[in-house]
């Protein structure tokens, strides 16, 4: 049994198969044997609360009974079938019922596929070849994607920098890169080349910085006179900000938007949705060769998957959902505050309530360069204390879930005020 296996056993295991030791996904040192509810345990047993979540696909907890029930009940019946069925076909409907862009959705199995595809279809669309994207955010592993992540340099904009060995000069050639936030850079950079974009695409909640007031409605006005597809990446914020997404809750319809994580139920499953016009570029009838945007995958809408999502949705709905999400969250982000202002340390909170995290600094941050003057030391004492007290999180964001209870809040409150003194005593 994997189980009476020590944690050190499996880290000097996974370090001679595992390049750095890791899936490249996390803290390689963190090896979790199981989770249930908000609550995940390691493979020595320690139990952590747990804001990771999947990196957020288990908005509703681990191993939820209803979902675990409706998977076990699929799995029965065969785990894929690369054809079309009826569990997946479900999942579209509701998908295009509950996101304003989406006439139409095709699956994947990963967000960054999502993302490369829907790249793909702009160009398809427009006969153009350039997308636009801003610093900092994240549209998952592809060549195109990978530019202006994290960049170890500060070049000037539009430039791309790639964060990524082994992608193609010409690929930084095809992509050009904004501030987030920045009005009349944006709209100076549409004017002068829209001609020659493809697409805007953007994370209506960029990690965690949220859009300026009317800088989403911005971007809606300048594409759609020019011509241009706007892609807002809800790979993590849909179903996440509110049931309709990130285009919900800012109250701005992209063209095209793609989704991951939450409609899987933590089962891999992604999707890209959008408009008829621009999803019919995946049909070679109505589009003939030319324009035809080709894609297969093998787990693409699996039906286990997409049961783990309808019910996962489901329970979403319920009344009352995301008001407890929003109110967990709200709750932490305010014990944040409260406990590092009367530590005496400059701190920002950023983010919405449904995923935020402390950024080390006494300034606002609206980009992601502001976001990179916070105090790394700082950042690293204070989660190191939230783990030493049973919270796991990221370095970087704390995912907030349904299945958080009155005792994992308070512990994360008294953990919070323990990390709020250790960075204050460095």
């Amino acid at each position: 049994m994997t189980d009476t296996i020590p944690l050190k056993d499996w880290q000097d295991r996974a370090a001679k198969v595992l390049p750095a030791g890791g899936f490249g996904n996390f803290d390689p040192s963190v090896v979790i044997s199981r989770g249930e509810a908000a609550h995940v345990w390691d493979a020595d047993g320690t139990e952590y609360v747990d804001y990771l979540i999947g990196s957020g696909p288990m908005l509703v907890g681990h191993a939820h009974p209803e979902v675990l029930d409706v998977v076990q009940e699929q799995v029965a019946h065969g785990f894929t079938y690369f054809a079309n069925n009826a569990h997946g076909i479900q999942l579209a409907e509701e998908i295009a019922g509950a996101v304003a862009c989406a006439d139409q959705v095709r699956f994947v199995s990963t967000g960054s596929e999502a993302d490369m595809y829907a790249m793909r279809l702009a160009r398809a669309h427009t006969g153009r070849e350039k997308i636009l994207k801003f610093e900092g955010g994240y549209h998952g592993m592809s060549g195109d994607a990978l530019m202006s992540l994290a960049p170890e340099k500060r070049v000037n904009f539009p430039l791309a920098v790639p964060d990524s060995a082994g992608i193609p000069e010409a690929v930084r050639d095809g992509m050009l890169v904004a501030p987030f936030n920045d009005v009349d850079f944006v709209r100076g950079i549409l004017e002068e080349r829209g001609h020659e974009i493809a697409a805007v695409i953007v994370e209506p909640l960029q990690r965690l910085i949220p859009p300026e007031p009317g800088f989403h409605e911005m971007l809606r006005e300048e594409t759609a006179k020019r011509g241009i597809v706007l892609i807002f990446d809800e790979v993590v914020t849909g179903f996440r900000l509110a049931y309709g997404g990130g285009q919900e809750k800012y109250g701005v319809t992209p063209d095209l938007c793609t989704m991951g994580k939450v409609i899987g139920g933590g089962f891999p499953l992604a999707a890209i949705a959008g408009s008829a016009e621009i999803m019919a570029h995946f049909d070679k009838a109505k589009v003939g060769v030319d324009g035809f945007t080709f894609q297969i995958g093998t787990l693409s809408g699996n039906p286990v998957a997409s049961v783990a999502g309808l019910k996962t949705l489901e329970i979403l709905k319920r009344p009352g959902a995301y008001e407890k999400i929003y109110a967990n969250g709200t709750r932490i982000m305010t014990a944040l505050s409260r406990e590092l202002g009367a530590a005496g340390v400059a701190h920002q909170v950023v983010g919405e309530p449904v995923m935020f995290d402390v950024v080390f600094t006494g300034k606002p941050v609206k980009n992601y360069r502001d976001g990179t003057e916070g105090d790394p030391k700082q950042a690293d004492i204070f989660n190191a204390v939230l783990r030493k007290h049973g919270i796991l999180k990221s370095p970087g964001k704390f995912y907030i879930s349904l299945a958080l209870t009155e005792t994992d809040l308070a512990q994360t409150e008294e953990a919070i005020a323990a990390a709020a003194r250790a960075v204050a005593a460095q």
